[in-house]
């Protein structure tokens, strides 16, 4: 949990130090914001790639390297001095981070019994969403007070407890013998499925959410500092949304992520219809932040279960795809806001969440996909 924090900070921590940076290092802000946009770009492409290519390591030693790049990127980001050093300290963050997504969850829920696997996967999502609503606003605090190197290199001195941590207590098998290494009901046309609908939620939710400050002040007409306050709202309803949903995923794998989807689709399209009215615009954005988190925690914990082959390689696709859709909504709110205006990006992302729900409602219309029968692990720990 700890790691996953770490990690989702030093994704953003960027953006609340712009004005830092740029000055620091002499470079523009768009210079200082693609230390953002490459970091998500890099984490799309790595994910599978790297997952592969490490799918034969004892999982204990992929972290232990992981936190190790960690601790090391942030370290060389903190003590670089021009650019071009920051951003590759940056990439070298982001390649890390790629692989620490599709290995984490195998490895964390393999040590609990099957039956409360969902809530593991809640709370690691758990620490995932604090990095935005404690995280990033601490860290942005403690820069503005001191350096922008000082946060940074307090991420570097979290990466090492966990590196310590891990390298120190977590066992020893090989990934096949892990306990959560393959799906428990692997299932290729599910597999799709779900691939297909977080990508579209991930697009929808980043073809508006992307311009929501523009939104916020030129449609429901809040003043700056209010606009400021709603971030932290939003933020805060991403982290009840993760912590309750967290609570059903045992219970209800499929409904949660069913209900997830339809309510950022509720919220994405009545902040179209109803966003000039500031109240409305509110209740609204509230929706989506309680939404758009558990989005992606139910998409990965129907990874762990339909996974057709690998799990690890299944969640490196599933966190590709996701980082995929961030950068393609960008990219497309930004082709849709001269056309249309602010409130013309909340209505394609609505629209394309609601193609994500429409695809999870129909799955049982489409071919059925190849089924297996779970593969068991062997070995010393199966029997443990």
């Amino acid at each position: 949990m700890l790691a996953a924090f770490t990690f989702n900070t030093a994704e953003s921590l960027p953006i609340g130090l712009l004005d830092r940076i740029s000055g620091s290092l002499g470079v523009s802000l768009s210079a200082v914001g693609l230390l953002v946009t490459g970091y998500g770009l890099t984490v799309a492409v790595a994910s599978v790639p790297l997952a592969h290519a490490v799918r034969a390591v004892p999982r204990r030693h992929v972290l232990t390297g992981l936190l190790a790049a960690l601790v090391v990127s942030s370290l060389a980001a903190a003590l670089a001095t021009s650019y071009t050093p920051l951003l590759l300290a940056r990439l070298l963050t982001a390649l890390a981070q790629a692989l620490f997504w599709a290995v984490m969850g195998p490895v964390a829920v393999g040590l609990f019994r099957p039956e409360v696997r969902g809530r593991v996967v809640g709370a690691l999502s758990v620490a995932g969403s604090l990095a935005l609503v404690l995280g990033v606003p601490a860290g942005t605090w403690l820069g503005r007070r001191s350096d922008w190197q000082v946060p940074v290199t307090v991420l570097a001195v979290l990466g090492l407890l966990c590196l310590v941590t891990i390298a120190t207590l977590l066992p020893t098998s090989r990934p096949e013998e892990e306990r959560a290494a393959y799906g428990s009901e692997p299932d290729v046309r599910r597999f799709a499925t779900v691939l297909a609908a977080g990508a579209l939620s991930s697009t929808g939710a980043f073809t508006g959410f992307t311009y929501v400050v523009e939104f916020l002040g030129e449609v429901s007409g809040f003043p700056p500092d209010t606009v400021a306050t709603l971030f932290v709202a939003f933020g805060v309803a991403c982290l009840a949304g993760v912590s309750v949903t967290g609570l059903f995923l045992d219970r209800f794998p499929r409904a949660t992520l069913v209900t997830a989807v339809a309510a950022q689709t509720a919220g994405m399209l009545g902040l179209y219809a109803a966003g000039a009215h500031p109240l409305a615009a509110v209740l609204f954005l509230v929706l989506m932040g309680g939404a758009v988190g558990p989005v992606f925690m139910t998409t990965q914990n129907a990874m762990l279960r339909c996974a057709p082959g690998r799990t690890d390689i299944a969640l490196a696709a599933n966190s590709g795809a996701y980082n995929v859709g961030i950068a393609s909504g960008a990219a497309l709110g930004g082709l849709i806001l001269p056309l249309a205006g602010v409130r013309g990006t909340f209505l394609a992302g609505g629209l394309l969440t609601a193609g994500g729900c429409a695809v999870l409602l129909a799955e049982r219309l489409l071919p059925r996909g190849r089924r297996a029968a779970p593969r068991r692990p062997y070995g010393p720990r199966a029997a443990g």
